[in-house]
């Protein structure tokens, strides 16, 4: 990161990057509403009370002498999605349209299975499965940079709570975007490691944030229950179109873009040279002005000034960010969870409602006639002798006949085992989580196969979110390659391959243009390919 050397205020692009993460606040209340559910507090919704403030659900039974009961189903059917991910887990792909380029293919795969298991990014995608399934939204960061004394291609997961982006933003794969980035809140010490490159800067930082530490962060309660003592960095990418020339070499055959101050040296100078060399007006570099697309950083601190800035340091020149919202039509955003709520709810409610009226009917009451206590008998006595096992009560019989005698009132059935099987029903063919994903079979005498087959039509339902999911992996590795292209080095490269290896034979291996096409692993090339790929650098 380079630091600016003078103070640099940006309160405007400060101002933006607080109005797309205000424009997210619906979306951040309906993930923490989701997320609450799928972890058990699911009596924390507000509703009107008698005098007409709102409460919880849960303050408001128990107020009225009740125990909120639930049954968390939503948690059950996560870890099912969960499951058939794992299961399905596989190693991306990378794969060469052109046969010559199979050799270095093959070096990359290698290179990106390290990357893989140095990032654990199996533990990750599968946590971050689990956030799509609670908020609809994975975000990931693929930077290069120190971490843990380290120095290798990193990927980071980004809560959606702390992220923001562009909310004019309509296309499913975020190529509209022009605004992206996330909150950083860090100590004082990891901020100066990164920020200060000398004592001047270091002084700077201690102006900055010695009268901030421990303030609320610059975007308000965000997020609420915010740890004090740390410092606030808001990391805000913008794309901004950049003047200048696009020129075209007819005798070099190349094409090429360069800035004002380049124009005279590299096309003015070299026709003039050129047209003293007697070369015919075919071959001068002809040139027009043109707006490039260029993604550029800054750090923020909470008062606009930047603590460093510049232009995307990655060889794709994107953002270092990877984002799947679902399903993102007219940007909207709504989650697995959030579809199965209310059916939550309504199970919730009626085994709380069952509860209350087994406990309001008689159970085991007994009817004592007054005058039939013995004497030297209380009541105290005859309910324990009543109680106990073999207990026996002598007592003397009225002239009316009338005996003690115990009460058992059965508790009506409205129906409540028929309307909870119906909500379960209900459940799983909106989630899509049916009994046989769940391993649950129709019948002991099921065949495999057609308990195969149910499974597998099982996962239909299933399947626009787990490719989609997919998809957003597929992203990831593709940026991850990009980034070990163009970070890691020979030396690097030739210790994690070993010697002979394919690549000390194609050393223009990163700087040759070549097409990688990342495609989707299977479960059953899990631990083949590294096999494959030695064959490739056999057959090299």
């Amino acid at each position: 990161m380079k630091a600016t050397a003078t103070p640099v205020y940006r309160p405007d692009l400060l101002e933006r990057a607080r109005r797309c993460w205000e424009a997210l606040g619906d979306f951040r209340t309906e993930r923490d509403r989701c997320k609450r559910f799928t972890y058990g507090d699911q009596w924390s919704d507000r509703m009107p009370g008698p005098d007409g403030r709102h409460v919880k659900e849960e303050a408001y039974i128990a107020s009225q002498g009740h125990l909120p009961l639930k049954n968390n189903l939503i948690r059950r059917l996560v870890r099912n999605v969960l499951g058939v991910f794992r299961n399905q887990w596989a190693v991306p792909l990378c794969v060469a349209r052109d046969p010559r380029e199979r050799p270095q293919a093959a070096v990359m795969q290698r290179l990106l299975e390290y990357n893989l298991e140095r990032n654990r990014l199996e533990e990750v995608y599968a946590r971050t499965m689990e956030e799509f399934l609670i908020s609809g939204m994975a975000v990931h960061r693929k930077w290069y940079g120190r971490k843990g004394g380290v120095c290798d291609c990193w990927t980071d997961f980004v809560s959606p709570d702390r992220f923001f982006i562009d909310t004019a933003s309509r296309d499913f794969r975020n190529q509209d975007i022009s605004i992206v980035g996330e909150i950083h809140d860090m100590d004082f010490n990891t901020l100066c490691a990164a920020f200060a490159r000398d004592g001047e800067e270091w002084r700077r930082m201690t102006e900055i944030y010695s009268p901030l530490r421990g303030v609320p962060g610059v975007f308000g309660r965000f997020p609420e229950g915010e740890s004090s003592g740390l410092c606030r960095i808001v990391e805000v990418w913008t794309r901004e179109h950049i003047p200048g020339w696009l020129c075209h070499d007819p005798l070099r055959g190349e094409c090429f873009r360069i800035g004002h101050e380049a124009l005279e040296e590299r096309v003015t100078a070299v026709n003039r040279a050129r047209q003293a060399e007697g070369l015919s007006p075919d071959s001068m570099i002809r040139s027009r002005w043109d707006l490039q697309e260029e993604w550029q950083y800054r750090f923020l601190a909470p008062d606009g000034r930047v603590l460093s800035e510049g232009k995307s340091p990655y060889e794709h020149g994107r953002h270092p960010y990877v984002v799947k919202a679902y399903p993102f039509i007219d940007g909207e955003i709504h989650s697995f969870v959030a579809d199965v709520i209310d059916q939550q709810k309504f199970t919730n409610r009626l085994i709380s409602m069952y509860d209350w009226i087994l406990r309001a009917s008689a159970k085991g009451v007994l009817l004592f006639p007054e005058g039939a206590l013995p004497a030297g008998v209380s009541m105290s006595d005859v309910a324990s002798e009543w109680s106990r096992f073999n207990g026996v009560i002598v007592y003397k019989p009225l002239d009316s006949r009338e005996i003690p005698q115990q009460i058992h009132s059965g508790a009506p059935n409205p129906g409540f085992t028929d309307l909870l099987s119906i909500q379960m029903k209900m459940m799983e063919d909106i989630s899509g989580v049916n009994g046989a994903l769940q391993g649950k079979l129709d019948s002991n005498s099921m065949s495999g196969t057609l308990y195969d087959q149910q499974t597998r039509n099982s996962l239909t339902a299933l399947a626009d979110l787990l490719k989609s999911y997919n998809d957003f992996i597929m992203e990831a590795s593709a940026m991850d390659v990009s980034n070990i292209r163009q970070y890691y080095t020979p030396s690097l490269i030739s210790a994690l391959l070993g010697p002979g290896n394919a690549y000390e034979r194609t050393p223009d291996f990163f700087n040759s243009t070549l097409d990688f096409a990342i495609r989707p692993g299977t479960p059953s090339q899990n631990g083949e390919s590294t096999d494959k790929n030695q064959d490739n650098f056999e057959k090299s």
